[in-house]
């Protein structure tokens, strides 16, 4: 798609923000002082049991606003990449003589929002919901969302009332990272409500910062603070904290212009002028993220081909990416930023280069009469998605101008997830070539450890069972080192393999933009996937 005609598609609808022609399905209130309201990308509200659904944005506004897990994410800075730190568990140790074996130290005097104790049996519980197919707590649906961090654990048990013990799979020295995501939902509720998980879902009851008062799918969520949260540092500011789930862009803009929320997420690069004349605040940072094709290694994938694989990379026009996008991404050279501690020194320069393309093609037996034909599965919108549709139709022209012919199989983001997580030799994934799924390298299974290995398969994170042995070799290297510069080191070779091997199609980095009204206040921007809602007020 050319920049003019992606500037006549979603222009037509911003110019009908005076006129009203683009406006908020649903009825709201205006702008209330303590009140924060949110217009998320994601189409309906994320899961409200605990481990939520739709992503990082579920995982942002129903995951660590309602909940706590062992440990989260510093997201208080903004110059500096968010860190993990203490937050159910004060502390956290590895055995010396089998390195498999954590000890986490539990916070005491946290009590779940129904009144319950939060407690060592709690944990155990919880894990059991997530692993235990036999336990009566056990849910499938959040087991579902779960298993992208808990597929390393072997067991859990209590030691006392203030103390479990973790035991991983193989020596896992990032499962602290990965427990972040893990989120406690209380054991009392669940009883309470009859063992019933619909009916906790309308009644969720957590540790965190924020307590869900009501939702309707589809339409809204009213959260409202926790005035009795542990850590008082972090209790929110605003009373009330509603949730819009609007997929798309121009409405979410019609939305904040017209005073209906206060908070956008992911606004169309060319309403950004307007937004800014009508005294909007327009809020941008680098964060750990990527806007890729996962490509299929299957029997029958033209993606079996390294030069296929390096000429569908170089056939993209990044910046001009960037220009249709308003500046709002960089130019992507590997799966983690040029600067990042894991970037290396890949030896392949797969910049945008449509003449090398062809002539990797052509050695591939590939011609104009002969044409790389790949279907792609794609979603109209969705958590960390950025603009899909302009964005997919750009990159299908310029793949189409080297003789790469791309075919799209557009799902609902959430459809697209769980596509993701069956793998590409799943039958619903049949003569699908790669999957376009905004990711994350926050941490390094998300990052490089889980795509560049196979005996992480079971996290979900490798979907087109991609194996390079030099890759393995050094996820295996990493994933067992405790010594963080060490670790470093390795993931950045591992970077270089995975470049180097083109293993994915890396298209953008995101600059994670937000729209907020002028009587927001208080918000930081992490260099993260995920945002503290508890400093912002709202006057």
């Amino acid at each position: 798609m050319k920049k003019r005609d992606f500037l006549k598609l979603s222009s037509a609808a911003t110019a009908g923000l005076a006129l009203g022609g683009a406006t908020p399905p649903t009825a709201y209130a205006q702008s209330t002082a303590g009140t924060l309201r949110v217009a998320m990308t994601a189409a309906d509200i994320p899961l409200t049991t605990g481990q939520p659904n739709q992503g990082a944005e579920g995982v942002r506004f129903m995951g660590i606003t309602v909940y706590d897990g062992l440990t989260r994410w510093d997201l208080s800075k903004s110059d500096v990449a968010a860190k993990i730190v203490p937050d159910l568990a004060e502390s956290w140790s590895i055995s010396e003589t089998d390195k498999r074996v954590w000890t986490f130290k539990l916070r005491q005097g946290v009590r779940f929002h129904d009144g319950s104790a939060f407690n060592a049996d709690a944990v155990v519980w919880n894990f059991d919901k997530l692993l235990t197919k036999t336990a009566p707590q056990f849910d499938a649906t959040q087991a579902a969302q779960g298993g992208l961090y808990t597929g390393g654990i072997a067991s859990w048990r209590k030691i006392d009332d203030n103390t479990v013990e973790i035991t991983t799979k193989v020596v896992d020295a990032v499962l602290p990272y990965s427990l972040a995501s893990v989120f406690m939902s209380s054991p009392a509720q669940f009883e309470k409500v009859g063992r019933d998980w619909n009916k906790f879902a309308e009644h969720p009851s957590g540790t965190g910062p924020w307590k869900l008062e009501s939702f309707k799918p589809r339409e809204r969520a009213d959260l409202v603070r926790n005035a009795d949260y542990w850590d008082k540092a972090r209790v929110p500011k605003c009373e009330r904290l509603i949730l819009f789930p609007i997929p798309d862009a121009n409405t979410r803009v019609a939305a904040l212009l017209s005073g209906r929320v206060d908070w956008v997420e992911a606004p169309p690069p060319d309403a950004i002028a307007r937004l800014k004349q009508q005294k909007m605040q327009i809020v941008t940072n680098l964060y750990p993220h990527v806007w890729p094709y996962m490509l299929s290694f299957e029997e029958g994938s033209p993606f079996r081909d390294i030069r296929v694989r390096k000429a569908a990379n170089m056939a993209i026009d990044r910046q001009g990416l960037v220009t249709l996008l308003g500046g709002l991404a960089a130019p992507a050279r590997g799966m983690v930023n040029p600067g990042h501690p894991w970037f290396g020194n890949p030896a392949t320069d797969l910049s945008y280069n449509p003449a090398a393309a062809k002539k990797l093609l052509a050695e591939a037996g590939f011609s104009e009469k002969n044409l790389v034909k790949v279907k792609f599965i794609i979603s109209p919108s969705g958590s960390g998605q950025m603009q899909p549709l302009p964005m997919n139709e750009f990159i299908k022209e310029n793949m189409r101008s080297v003789g790469i012919d791309v075919e799209f199989d557009v799902l609902d983001w959430e459809a697209l997830r769980n596509r993701r997580r069956l793998g590409a030799a799943a039958p619903e994934n049949r003569d699908r070539h790669g999957i376009n799924n905004s990711w994350a390298y926050w941490d390094p299974d998300i990052g490089l450890i889980g795509p560049g290995s196979t005996f992480m398969k079971a996290s979900g994170f490798n979907w087109g069972n991609y194996s390079n042995p030099k890759a393995e070799e050094l996820a295996k290297a990493a994933k067992e080192t405790f010594d963080p510069q060490e670790q470093d080191k390795l993931l950045a070779r591992l970077h270089e393999v995975l470049v180097d091997d083109a293993a994915w199609i890396w298209a953008v980095h995101d600059l994670n933009p937000r729209a907020l009204g002028p009587n927001v206040q208080g918000f930081v921007q992490a260099q993260s996937w995920l945002q503290d809602l508890t400093p912002v007020t709202v006057s």
